[in-house]
């Protein structure tokens, strides 16, 4: 029989291949700790972490306490890296008829639904950066870092140096990147870190769950903006009003076309930004440039407290943009009120509800958002309608409720 050299070279290779790779596959499995799973994080890093999870510190503003939340697991949460989960909020303004007008009880969804959360060690803050000490005297099993949140808000040495720190305490790291962290944004990186943490708690099928209405959220208002023409389009101005930007000569701070907040606008409701500078991210805006774009409608987002539409009519600071269309319109809106709003969380969905709503009234008319938030908050979080209706509350919402 004649051999064939070439062909049998061939195969003892691919032999020779395939007992390498399963040898790497033990070793690979024998080197994962006993009780211990592997998870890939937004890094693409994989790290091992404990299959029974009961004690978590989360360095963000609230996601992870938000998707625990989800999978029924809120109370294994015992330190946080935020400060938003202390502060029951107050806002006030005076008015041109020297009034005060004052709104209480704004907090963090998490603060409302979850009171011993307000108790929980603080272990990390913003520009203090991490309570190594404190972080490792609460022994927890698993620590959760989300970039792009007010404690780690861009990508430098103090990310890789806090990571380091606490993996050196022979603690397991897992890091999730916010939408917000990406060149290129995108809703679904947010839904890469749902994943993420249903692999780290063994809830893939809630996490799946969770994805899908999300998404079916976003679908909702994509479907009905798809086909709006690009001259039809409105231009849509968001507007922070907080008291920095006048600090600094301004009359407040809007976000560049390449932002979350601007590729939302654009790619999810399908409207202009009406601010079509590209560089950065955040700019302090004065009146005559606000002015000058004239903008068909005005957002109101967090931004160093919650702003109010009268504010924006009725603030003495502000009465040389009362010839804008959007306000002589009325098209200006409150978005809810989001603490420490360096990140989107799983309410982002409401927010664009209420953009769609304001800047396509008539696509929308249908929805009624005061209905519509209570069936969100009693989905997402399987809550009942009053507990809902404290949710909008705290997120000042309830105007919703008086133009229902």
């Amino acid at each position: 029989m004649k051999i064939n050299r070439k062909k049998t070279t061939q195969i003892v290779l691919l032999l020779s291949l395939i007992l390498l790779i399963s040898a790497g596959q033990a070793v690979y499995a024998e080197n994962i700790p006993a009780g211990h799973h592997m998870v890939t994080d937004s890094r693409n890093i994989e790290v091992a972490v404990p299959d029974d999870i009961q004690r978590v510190i989360t360095i963000d503003d609230g996601f992870g306490l938000e998707v625990m939340t989800v999978f029924d697991i809120p109370k294994k949460l015992v330190g946080v890296g935020s400060r938003t989960f202390e502060e029951i909020d107050t806002y006030e303004y005076e008015t041109v008829q020297n009034e005060t007008l004052t709104y209480s009880n704004g907090m963090n969804t998490m603060t409302y639904l979850h009171p011993f959360a307000r108790t929980l060690p603080v272990i990390a803050e913003y520009e203090a950066g991490v309570n190594y000490e404190a972080l490792a005297a609460l022994n927890p099993d698993i620590v959760i870092i989300r970039l792009g949140e007010c404690t780690f808000w861009v990508d430098d040495e103090n990310v890789s140096r806090a990571i380091s720190r606490i993996e050196s305490l022979d603690i397991p790291v897992v890091v999730l990147k916010a939408p917000n962290f990406y060149p290129d944004p995108d809703i679904k990186t947010m839904y890469d870190e749902i994943r993420i943490l249903g692999d780290v708690f063994g809830k893939e099928a809630e996490a799946e769950k969770l994805v899908s209405f999300l998404s079916d959220t976003i679908t909702t208002i994509t479907k009905r903006t798809a086909d709006i023409p690009e001259e039809e389009k409105p231009d849509v101005l968001y507007l922070g009003l907080g008291y920095v930007a006048r600090d600094e000569g301004g009359a407040g701070n809007t976000v560049s076309t390449s932002s979350f907040e601007s590729w939302a606008l654009e790619t999810i409701v399908n409207a202009k930004n009406a601010f079509q500078e590209e560089n950065g991210y955040w700019h302090v805006i004065n009146g005559e440039q606000i002015l000058s774009m004239n903008p068909d409608v005005i957002i109101l987002p967090t931004d160093w407290g919650y702003h109010p539409v009268k504010e924006l009519y009725e603030a003495p600071y502000f009465q040389n943009l009362q010839d804008l269309s959007a306000i002589k319109n009325h098209q200006v809106t409150s978005l809810p009120y989001t603490p420490y709003d360096c990140a989107k969380r799983l309410e982002y969905p409401l927010e664009l509800m209420v953009i769609a709503k304001a800047a396509y009234p008539e696509l929308f008319s249908d929805i009624d958002l005061d209905e519509w938030l209570i069936s969100y908050y009693t989905t997402l979080y399987k809550v009942d309608e009053k507990t809902a209706e404290g949710l909008r509350s705290v997120q000042w919402m309830d105007w919703t409720a008086e133009v229902s």
